[in-house]
């Protein structure tokens, strides 16, 4: 097991580097660039002067290298940005944001400010409904299948997986709105609370249910359709021939080896919640790294929008290898060489 996993987190290196390579390759390939966006009007000389300051100036391959190891390529020109590389864990400056490196913007101003750390936060809570929703609702389904109970809960996880989450928000704030306007008890309808954890938690209900919805919804659908599977193999059987309680075959035999196509979807979905929701962010203006993204975009500010996939990347396949080795412990069968 050991050697395994250190096979796959050294697989990680070669994956990240073609990320960083397509990415940039992508963003060469879109019109324009950080400063000949629209809505940055600016002479051809002070142009040229920002993107001799910020190397763009050069062909495109040797500002990759330069991104990736820094001013190494060029050592009797060391500029004030961009001098270790991405290797040297420097992200790199901002174009947009003057005099702030990526690492600013995406990972300092506290534990609690920073950009990561609120979509990481809503991600958590997102999942944590998910599964605790999705899992107890599938089980359910499967253990009262062709009932009331199996076709109600259905009916809501077909609901989650259809409404799309950014219609839920809307939905949400409308009635939070119309709360409001009845004097009626109602939650934060945007931002971020920071003042104390019931003002954080009243201000995350809203989008870590808009968020986790969806997720609740398909891990419902799965959990019901594997626990369905399972619940008819011999040696279910044979464990309530020999006598035992209804409630350890499922826990005992049942459940963990349901939870395997369960945990195989739940691994890219906690990536994406970990790093927030795009839309979800925008529509509920949380200062996550998803709002960061969007306007990185419009700004062709390069190196946030390889900053922020660069984030994504990692947590995805991050969490693609505990999938892996949670098989393990979910399925005895499975071992790795």
């Amino acid at each position: 097991m050991t050697t395994y996993i250190i096979r796959r987190f050294m697989w990680m290196v070669p994956v990240l580097l073609m990320v960083t390579v397509v990415v940039f390759s992508a963003m060469k390939l879109v019109p324009g660039g950080p400063f000949s966006s629209e809505g940055r009007p600016m002479s051809p000389e002070i142009r040229a002067n920002f993107e001799a300051r910020y190397h763009l100036d050069e062909p495109d391959w040797k500002q990759y290298i330069r991104y990736m190891v820094g001013d190494i390529v060029d050592t009797g020109n060391i500029r004030d940005f961009g001098q270790h590389g991405l290797l040297g864990g420097d992200l790199g400056p901002s174009y947009k944001y003057r005099g702030r490196t990526i690492n600013n913007v995406l990972f300092d101003g506290g534990i609690v400010k920073s950009a990561v750390s609120v979509s990481a936060q809503l991600g958590i809570f997102a999942t944590l409904i998910a599964v605790g929703i999705g899992i107890p609702l599938g089980i359910i389904s499967a253990l009262k299948q062709n009932t009331i109970v199996d076709y109600v809960g259905m009916f809501f996880a077909m609901l989650g997986v259809s409404i799309p989450n950014f219609v839920l928000g809307l939905i949400f704030m409308l009635s939070m709105l119309w709360l409001n306007q009845h004097d009626l008890p109602a939650l934060p309808l945007a931002r971020w609370g920071t003042k104390s954890f019931s003002d954080w938690l009243s201000h995350m209900i809203l989008p870590a249910i808009t968020l986790g919805s969806g997720g609740s919804a398909l891990i419902a659908r799965l959990t019901r359709a594997s626990m369905l599977e399972v619940i008819r193999q011999d040696y279910v059987r044979t464990a309530r021939a020999k006598g035992l309680r209804e409630r350890a075959v499922i826990v005992g035999h049942t459940l963990k080896n349901s939870l395997i196509p369960v945990t195989t979807v739940l691994g890219p979905l906690m990536a994406a919640w970990l790093t927030g929701s795009f839309i979800i962010e925008h529509v509920f203006s949380i200062p996550g790294i998803g709002r960061f993204f969007v306007t990185s975009i419009s700004d062709r500010d390069y190196t946030l929008i390889m900053g922020t996939m660069l984030v994504y990347a990692v947590l995805l396949v991050f969490m693609n290898i505990l999938v892996d080795i949670s098989y393990a412990f979910l399925d005895p069968r499975i071992r790795f060489e």
